[in-house]
């Protein structure tokens, strides 16, 4: 019986948010709380909600200071001399060109959020491609293989989210799979050196003026940012230090990862704005953002709170071992990490990470696989996820680019796919995810 309640709420919950019936965040705290009182645990649901907070708090602060962290670097102009410099090395070569995009929208997808990626992303290049005559669609599908790739950071989503259902913490799940990470964007410049050379071959190299070149530059750096007095170019090398500093800490784990970025942020905020105004404002400027994730993650808490002290999630791992014949039973984290691809492309994060992997990661236990396992496995699919009709950045950059929605799917659908492919194949020669 708690096994079918626990399908059903499930169920109940991925049609409540892909139907939008509820939003993410109310079905996360309403639907689990439903059939825990249909359970017959109506006495228990205060503790049981507060256990899956108190589990997942780490995590809703390292985010909370993470987006705030890279808000306050964007702000202050961190990346807009690699726009400029990007801009002048590429010059009239359209190869140039592309890499160059894929370049700049992984470094600017360091930050996690679709929509900054896409938005300077597309602001710094869109001139370039315009005056060189290469398609536009190629604008379109750089950033978005490249977030595909930089969305599994633990501050992007993905990451966090399977942190939060697992319990685990970023050494567990994100860095071991930073080298295939890495493959998977050195895939992503293959593609723009393909890409490149395609367009190379159609236009030619074209001679651009110097002053025209650094018109474009100039110009598009001040567009990325509407207030240009945040710009701290001064500070740039002090940004650029903290930043490699913090990511240093993150793969060294020298302190918790939560307080690594509540240490940076207040270092980053006080240092590039010292008035205290200015710095109620970059605050109030991200904090919409913060809200809406970090509530996500301890509404998230909730559900697999209930989920897990319920011992719905037992029960429901023990009937899909039942389920799966034993000669594929060793082989689950690879079936995750293949299934990842249509399950994240079908369906929302939440829907997926909140109701799915917790399910999976008990199953695999029973065949002696480590839950991380599963949980990396997971997020391999993430290339694809960033297509779905469901991610609401992508129809800003088809927008911004002005192109078709049903036409970039299909242009892009096959790189995405070999994206995932190639992290595949890397995670299964490291160890990352076992065979």
């Amino acid at each position: 019986m708690l096994a079918l309640l626990g399908f059903l709420m499930v169920a109940v919950f991925m049609y409540l948010i892909m139907s939008r019936r509820l939003s993410a965040l109310v079905a996360l705290i309403v639907v689990p709380v439903v059939f825990a009182l249909i359970s017959g645990f109506g006495t228990e649901i205060g503790d049981m909600m507060l256990a899956g907070i108190k589990k997942i708090a780490p995590t809703g602060i390292m985010l909370l200071f993470a987006i705030l962290y890279f808000g306050v670097m964007m702000d202050a102009g961190l990346f807009d001399p690699l726009i400029k410099k990007i801009v002048k090395i590429v010059k009239g070569d359209p190869l140039k060109v592309i890499v160059g995009t894929a370049i700049l929208a992984t470094l600017v997808a360091l930050d996690g959020d679709g929509t900054t990626t896409y938005m300077i992303t597309v602001t710094a290049m869109l001139p370039l491609y315009r005056k060189l005559g290469i398609r536009p669609m190629i604008l379109a599908v750089m950033p978005m293989l490249a977030l595909g790739v930089m969305n599994m950071t633990p501050w992007g989503g993905p990451t966090a989210r399977v942190m939060s259902v697992l319990h685990m913490d970023v050494s567990e799940i994100f860095v071991p799979v930073i080298p295939v990470m890495i493959g998977g964007i050195a895939w992503v410049m293959i593609v723009a050196c393909i890409l490149g050379k395609q367009e190379r071959k159609r236009l030619g190299i074209i001679e651009i003026p110097d002053e025209d070149l650094q018109s474009l530059a100039g110009q598009e750096v001040a567009a990325t940012d509407e207030t240009a007095a945040l710009k701290r170019p001064h500070l740039i090398w002090f940004n650029l230090l903290l930043t490699a500093a913090l990511m240093v800490g993150l793969i060294t784990s020298f302190l918790p990862l939560p307080t690594m970025f509540m240490l940076a942020f207040a270092i980053a905020l006080f240092i590039n704005y010292p008035k205290m105004q200015d710095q109620k404002e970059r605050i109030a400027a991200h904090a919409a953002n913060a809200l809406a994730t970090v509530s996500m993650v301890f509404a998230a808490g909730i559900f697999t709170g209930i989920l897990t002290e319920t011992k719905m999630i037992d029960a429901m791992a023990s009937t899909l071992v039942s389920w799966i014949p034993d000669s594929l039973g060793s082989h689950m984290p690879l079936l995750v990490a293949l299934t990842s691809m249509p399950f994240t492309y079908f369906m929302s994060n939440d829907a997926y990470y909140f109701g799915i992997v917790p399910i999976l990661a008990n199953a695999a236990a029973a065949y002696g696989i480590d839950p991380a396992e599963i949980g990396r496995a997971s997020i391999l699919g993430q290339p694809l996820h960033v297509l779905s009709p469901l991610f609401a950045a992508q129809y800003l950059l088809i927008g911004m680019v002005g192109v078709d929605y049903a036409e970039t799917q299909k242009f892009i659908l096959k790189w995405a796919f070999g994206t995932s492919i190639v992290m595949i194949a890397l995670a299964l020669l490291t160890g990352v995810i076992s065979f």
